[in-house]
């Protein structure tokens, strides 16, 4: 496998409004070194990380973006059953959500939750649950169903609702994928490259759990308790931070995850992953 000089971590967020204390950006570089927030104190908005990304990026970095990069393909044979318009592929289907959201601000996904197709897919708040949701967790991809045989907690990116909720991310990041465009891939869409930088959707549970925290207490909110998950993950010690949330935290894990995952060869050749999948669902890295 290729080698990489740098290493993001992205935890991104699907909330209302320009900018998110959600998001955050952590970068590390070959070695021991530990990862560290870009724009520390900085609140981001999704068009911030999206021009970072484009321009101010370095060369040959390996991003892991926090987000399901498509929506259940493989069990319906399709993303939305009944639906004429239901994309063939995930471009597509990041083409579809950025036309219909087109007018919502701040690379918002409100406009494809509301359409009267799509709604009938998801499970939205006050009841409203589209009467094509399955009862139940929801409809999976193939990787959320192998991050479930690896002991970690998936949730549908068609459930809207809850804390743990991650389909608003997604959906919005479907947004930032589309405007990428050619100018930076994104695997297992797009092959790996021989050079230059390539995004990965990463679920940040599988970083924590490979940096030894508990499940269900994977949240880190202190010092000492990053300092100990980094050094399972091959880091130095982190510099001090201004604020220890979530965020910060998931996206310096991430990066320092990143770092020695990205050498594994079977993370880049999961056995589940067909090229089917490769161009409809996509894959979770880390997921085997």
């Amino acid at each position: 496998m290729r080698a990489f000089a740098h290493f993001c971590a992205i935890d991104w967020s699907g909330a209302v409004g320009e900018r998110q204390k959600g998001i955050a950006v952590a970068l590390c570089s070959m070695g021991r070194a530990a990862p560290q927030l870009v724009r520390p104190g900085h609140v981001w908005s999704r068009h911030d990380v999206l021009a970072w990304l484009q321009r101010e990026m370095p060369d040959d970095t390996l991003v892991g973006l926090d987000i399901g990069s498509s929506l259940p393909f493989a069990d319906a044979g399709c993303f939305f059953p009944g639906w004429p318009d239901s994309p063939a592929d995930a471009r597509s289907l990041w083409a579809l959500v950025e036309a219909i959201c087109g007018d919502d601000p701040h690379l918002a996904a409100t406009s494809f939750v509301d359409h009267a197709e799509a709604a009938r897919h998801f499970r939205r708040h006050g009841g409203r649950t589209g009467d094509l949701y399955p009862p139940g967790r929801g409809r999976l991809r193939v990787s959320e169903r192998g991050q479930g045989e690896q002991g970690l907690n998936p949730y549908s990116n068609l459930n809207l609702v809850g804390a743990a909720q991650v389909g608003k991310s997604s959906l919005t990041g479907m947004r930032v994928l589309h405007r990428l465009g050619d100018s930076l891939p994104v695997w297992p869409y797009d092959p790996v490259p021989a050079a230059g930088s390539l995004v990965v959707e990463i679920y940040t549970s599988i970083a924590a759990r490979d940096a030894g925290l508990p499940k269900g207490r994977s949240k880190v909110r202190d010092p000492a308790t990053l300092d100990a998950a980094l050094a399972a993950l091959g880091s130095e010690s982190h510099a001090p931070l201004a604020r220890y949330d979530d965020h910060a935290t998931d996206a310096m894990m991430g990066s320092a995850w990143l770092r020695i995952a990205a050498s594994d060869p079977a993370l880049w050749a999961p056995l589940g992953l067909t090229p089917d999948l490769a161009r409809t669902e996509g894959w979770t890295f880390g997921v085997r």
